[in-house]
C-alpha cells in the first residue's frame, strides 16, 4: 500500500539506482591496491596451477604397483623438494623422497606417506597402507589452468580473490574507478568534533560515520565540511562539490520543512532536477533525491541514526552500482525470530534497531526499548535492523520478521 504524498523504499532504491545504469570508468591498479575494488573485466588465468603434478603429503615418490604388496623394499635414488624437483626418472623398485609442493618425478605414479614407511639406509620400507595411482598427487591444473577465467567482472575483490588473482599470475588488476563521494554538513548548531561546542550546539558526527559507509561501499569519500544555513554558503560548497568533480553529493540535514531547512531550495538555485522528496520511512521520511548535471544527490535527514540507516540503504547500493557490483541491488533481508512482541505499524516501513542473537535454529532479535533517531548509541549497541513493512499487524514474540545485519 502506497502511503499518500510518501514514495515507498523499494521504489526510492529503484530511481536512485536507475542513475547508475552502467559502471564508471576502468583503471589499473596495483594488485596491493585491489582490496575492496570491484573487477572491470574478466580475469583469466596467466598460468596453469599447479603447473605440473604436485605431491600432497611429504614421504615418498613411487610406481604403486612395487608398493602393492606389503612389506615393500625400495631403493631411495633422491630427493625432490619444493622449489628442487628431482630430475631423473623413477624406475621398478625405485622411490625418491619427496616432501609437500614438490614435483612429482617422472616415472611415479603415487605418494607414500611417511608415517607408513621406515627408512633403511638407502631404501624405504613401506609398512603401511597399500599404495594406488594417483594417491596424494595433485595432478597439473587441479586449481586452475592457464586460459581458464576464474574471476568475473563485477566481482568485489576480497582477501580470498585477491590471492587467486596473484597466484594467477597477475600483478595489476583493471577495476572500477572508485565513485568520488561529496559529504556535506550543514547547520549553524554544528561544530567540530575537539572545538568547544555551546548550549546551543552540537558535535557534528553524520559526515564522518556516512564517509564510513561509502568508503566499505568502495566510494572515495571527500569531505566538504560544514555549511552554514544561508544560501551563499551552500553555494559555495555545492560549487566545491562540482570542482572536486564528484559522483556523488550527499548532504546532511536542511532538507525538512523549517524555516532553516535550504538545503533543496540551494540545489534548485544551482539547477538541480529533483527527483523525489520523502520517503514512507522511519527513520528518514525527508530523503531527497536529484540530479545536478552528472553528479547525483542525496539529501539525508539531520538526525545521526536517520542519516546513518539512509546512507547503508541508500547510499551504499548506489555507490555499488556505480563500481559495477552486481550484487548492488541485492535484498539483504533475512529471516529471525522476534524475542519481544512490537505494536502494528503506520504507513512507513520501520527500520527498528535490535540487537540478533542465535538460537538454536535462526537466530532470535531483540528491538531496543527506545528508537529515537538522534540517539548513536543505541545504534552502536545494534547489530541490526528488524524491517517492518507499512501498516504490518502487531506480531507477538515467537513470530517470525525480517532484519538487516549491520
Amino acid at each position: 500500500m502506497r502511503s499518500a504524498g510518501l514514495l515507498p523504499v523499494a521504489e526510492a532504491l529503484a530511481r536512485i539506482l536507475a542513475t547508475a545504469p552502467k559502471p564508471l570508468e576502468a583503471e589499473s591498479v596495483p594488485l596491493p591496491e585491489a582490496a575492496g575494488r570491484t573487477l572491470a573485466a574478466d580475469l583469466k588465468a596467466l598460468r596453469t596451477q599447479p603447473p605440473a603434478a604436485m605431491s600432497a603429503m611429504d614421504g615418498y615418490a613411487a610406481r604403486a604397483g612395487d608398493a602393492a604388496a606389503l612389506p615393500a623394499r625400495l631403493r631411495v635414488i633422491g630427493a625432490s623438494a619444493a622449489g628442487r624437483s628431482f630430475p631423473g626418472v623413477v624406475g621398478p623398485g625405485e622411490a625418491v623422497r619427496i616432501f609437500t609442493g614438490a614435483v612429482v618425478p617422472a616415472g611415479a605414479d603415487t605418494i607414500i606417506i611417511q608415517e607408513n614407511t621406515r627408512a633403511e639406509g638407502d631404501h624405504v620400507i613401506v609398512q603401511d597402507g597399500a599404495a594406488a595411482q594417483g594417491r596424494n598427487i595433485r595432478p597439473a591444473g587441479l586449481d586452475f589452468r592457464a586460459g581458464e577465467i576464474p574471476l568475473l567482472k563485477g566481482a568485489r575483490l576480497g582477501a580470498r580473490h585477491v590471492g587467486l588473482a596473484a597466484a594467477m599470475g597477475h600483478a595489476r588488476l583493471s577495476v572500477t574507478r572508485r565513485p568520488r563521494v561529496a559529504i556535506l554538513a550543514t547547520g549553524d548548531e554544528l561544530v567540530l568534533p575537539g572545538e568547544a561546542a555551546g548550549a546551543d550546539q552540537i558535535v557534528a558526527s553524520n559526515s564522518f560515520a556516512v564517509a564510513a559507509v561509502c568508503e566499505a561501499a568502495g566510494g572515495d569519500a571527500v569531505d566538504l565540511g560544514i555549511a552554514r544555513d544561508t544560501l551563499p554558503d551552500l553555494a559555495r560548497a555545492i560549487d566545491a562539490a562540482r570542482e572536486c568533480r564528484a559522483d556523488i553529493l550527499v548532504t546532511l540535514g536542511g532538507a525538512s520543512v523549517g524555516d532553516h531547512d535550504l538545503v533543496q531550495k540551494a540545489l534548485g538555485l544551482a539547477g538541480m532536477e529533483l527527483g523525489f522528496w520523502r520517503i514512507a520511512m522511519r527513520p528518514g521520511k525527508p530523503l531527497m533525491h536529484g540530479r545536478l548535471g552528472e553528479m547525483r544527490v542525496l539529501g539525508l535527514p539531520g538526525n545521526p541514526v536517520s542519516a546513518i540507516v539512509c546512507a547503508m540503504l541508500f547510499v551504499s547500493p548506489l555507490i555499488r552500482a556505480l563500481c559495477g557490483d552486481l550484487d548492488a541491488a541485492r535484498d539483504r533481508r533475512e529471516p529471525a525470530v522476534l524475542g519481544a512482541d512490537m505494536a502494528e505499524n503506520d504507513n512507513r516501513q520501520d527500520y527498528v534497531r535490535a540487537v540478533l542473537t542465535q538460537g538454536a535454529g535462526l537466530p532470535h532479535v531483540t528491538p531496543a526499548a527506545v528508537q529515537d533517531s538522534s540517539m548513536l548509541r543505541i545504534l552502536s549497541d545494534a547489530n541490526c535492523l528488524i524491517v517492518r513493512p507499512p501498516f504490518a499487524p502487531a506480531a507477538a514474540a515467537g513470530e517470525m520478521c525480517r532484519v538487516v545485519r549491520l
